[in-house]
């Protein structure tokens, strides 16, 4: 079992060799940058290792190792990591993805995707949770929930395209006042550069996402991805087969959705706009 108590080694762990990367590279009188034009990843890679945020692949170690003239010592520490920092949470990898992502497609049918919640909705979806979290605890999660909003505002946007029933914008989680600001939110949300946003209507005969929500996700090296979650597990698809599956049924929900016009112009009417 993942117990809380293990999570905390598993990110003092990771966090431990991302400051010896750090250490490394700057003895060596490298930017950042520079560590990433020579492993040929991105500068957000490089310093989420660095953070502890993402766990250093043996293959970068033995390359890191060479260039720094470390003498084995980073692969030596990847090694002999737990095995639980070899294969972090699938929680954690996907956010760190998600951070990457050159596209993003999300179907929700339960809730707004997180990239789409203010504050107060995420708090109100937090405490529904069951066994309850502490305020501290949902204090933390709301503010980590809220910073992946980032990729949102990038001056080179990242492509997104969310889909979700009417059925979430219809629940009144958190009250009035909380779903009149989250409506206004996604409104705003919805002529954001490089995003795309869609409504699948209430009474509709049938469509392609009864299954359940899900994301695809493309990473910087063209690899398409996927990603479930519910009931507390998740997992990352990257099987052909499963990517196939769950991209065909995103196209077809794109064409039983509202179109983008008129996914607005129900915002508006539920806003009293129109």
């Amino acid at each position: 079992m993942y117990t809380r108590k293990q999570q905390h080694r598993n990110a003092s762990a990771l966090r431990l060799v991302g400051k010896q990367v750090a250490l490394f590279r700057k003895a060596a009188h490298l930017t950042q940058e520079q560590l990433a034009e020579h492993l040929g990843i991105s500068l957000e890679t490089v310093a989420s290792i660095e953070q502890g945020r993402r766990a250093l692949k043996l293959d970068y170690a033995e390359r890191l190792d060479e260039l720094l003239s470390t003498k084995g010592a980073l692969v030596v520490a990847v090694q002999n990591l737990p095995e639980i920092d070899m294969i972090p949470a699938h929680a954690e990898m996907y956010l760190d993805m998600e951070r990457e992502a050159l596209a993003l497609s999300f179907y929700e049918n339960q809730v707004l995707p997180g990239l789409l919640q203010t504050p107060e909705y995420a708090r109100a979806v937090y405490l529904c949770r069951v066994p309850a979290y502490s305020t501290d605890e949902v204090e933390g999660l709301v503010a980590r929930r809220i910073s992946r909003q980032d990729i949102l505002h990038r001056d080179n946007p990242t492509t997104i395209s969310f889909i979700f029933t009417e059925v979430v914008l219809m629940e009144r989680l958190g009250g009035d006042t909380v779903h009149k600001e989250t409506l206004r939110h996604i409104r705003a949300c919805a002529d954001l550069p490089g995003i795309s946003l869609q409504v699948m209507p209430l009474g509709t005969t049938g469509h392609a996402g009864h299954s359940g929500p899900f994301v695809l996700l493309e990473t910087p090296e063209h690899q398409h991805l996927a990603y479930a979650d519910g009931h507390g597990r998740s997992q990352i698809l990257r099987s052909p087969d499963e990517i196939s599956i769950l991209s065909q049924k995103y196209a077809m929900l794109r064409t039983q959705a509202l179109n983008l016009v008129d996914s607005k112009q129900m915002l508006d009417r539920l806003l009293g706009e129109q």
